[in-house]
């Protein structure tokens, strides 16, 4: 687990994300694909001065370090924040199953889910 960034300069990252995706949701309504709302909040991101990879590939680990395979996260945010994007008609027990994966696998502590596909943009933070 890596604790060299502060839980609170993390929560405060994903305000200002949760900002953008207000916009960008506001902006585009929700029916577009999920590589348009996935390249928009790069952009969004970027803008207000965070580094952000998108697609970047992280190695999933078993307990013994040995590694498992690769995922891709869609956006991964001050190497520290995992971001999971859909564009579905609701979060889903899978897309949280995917996340938590995701976040056991690499050893991060902090995710996003944010799903542009609803009339009303859903997010959920996760910490582990």
């Amino acid at each position: 687990m890596n604790d060299s960034i502060d839980d609170d300069v993390v929560k405060g990252w994903c305000d200002l994300i949760r900002e953008q995706a207000f916009d960008l949701h506001a902006w585009l309504r929700h029916g577009q694909l999920e590589k348009v709302y996935e390249n928009g909040m790069r952009n969004r991101i970027r803008r207000i001065g965070m580094t952000v990879e998108q697609q970047w590939g992280i190695d999933v680990k078993d307990r013994d370090g040995s590694v498992l395979g690769e995922f891709f996260a869609d956006l991964y945010v001050n190497d520290e924040l995992i971001i999971e994007l859909k564009a579905a008609k609701n979060i889903a027990d899978e897309h949280v199953a995917q996340v938590l994966g995701y976040l056991n696998g690499s050893g991060k502590r902090h995710a996003l889910l944010i799903n542009f596909g609803a009339p009303k943009l859903q997010i959920r933070k996760f910490v582990i």
